[in-house]
């Protein structure tokens, strides 16, 4: 049997053992996160936007307002075009009023309210008769063909049923006029309430004209 070469170098004591030469350690990476623990992700992860039970994405708070206002100064504007006439017409009588009791006259109240107030009070009614009647005509009988007014479609949000098996039908469109116009002008306050309800229904982000509808809004692909 071969023996292995002797490498002690001559002189060397009896049982001598050379010293073992250190070895740098390697770099072995990050340590890994032990079996079963959680998945800690190397940077935060964003929550993903809410969405409609038919998967888009909901219509925000901004768009939302913005398009009532663009649907706002339509209307105002429809008004301003159809009463500033009967209005001027009422205070030019104001004024021949005040110049007949300046004169001289003995005011007569019954002609004051019969020639000047009623008249002003048949115009308010009528003001809001005639918008009435033209927020059922642009909300409901434009509105529930595409779910979508003028205001909605310049910041592309559109109005769809809660349940995706349906469509957009005229009595939905309906039901949200009844409590978005109708409802808001004789409660107090109830117009606030229904817009701001958006902020803090979960989980459909729904209006208080949404939830008596079965409705919400969402965002639509530019």
């Amino acid at each position: 049997m071969t023996q292995p070469p002797n490498t002690t170098p001559p002189g060397t004591p009896q049982g001598y053992v050379p010293p073992r030469q250190s070895v740098p350690p390697t770099y072995a990476g990050i340590p890994a996160y032990p079996a079963g623990g959680p998945a800690r992700p190397p940077y935060p992860v964003l929550a993903p936007p809410p969405v409609a039970p038919n998967g888009q994405p909901l219509a925000s708070f901004a768009d939302r307002l913005l398009a009532w206002m663009i649907d706002t100064a339509l209307a105002t504007a429809v008004a301003v075009v159809l009463f500033v006439p009967v209005f001027i017409w009422l205070f030019q009588r104001m004024f021949s009023e005040m110049d007949r009791l300046d004169a001289g006259t003995e005011p007569d109240p019954t002609r004051f309210m019969g020639e000047f107030l009623l008249p002003m009070l048949i115009a308010e009614f009528a003001v809001f008769a005639v918008l009435l009647g033209f927020y059922w005509l642009y909300h409901v009988e434009y509105a529930h063909r595409t779910g979508q007014t003028l205001g909605k479609k310049a910041m592309k949000i559109r109005i769809v049923p809660l349940d995706p098996a349906q469509t957009l039908t005229r009595g939905m469109a309906g039901k949200r006029y009844l409590i978005e116009f109708v409802a808001a002008s004789l409660v107090p306050f109830l117009n606030y309430l229904d817009g701001f309800w958006q902020l803090w229904d979960k989980p459909w982000q729904q209006c208080l004209h949404d939830k008596f509808a079965g409705t919400v809004v969402v965002k639509v692909a530019p």
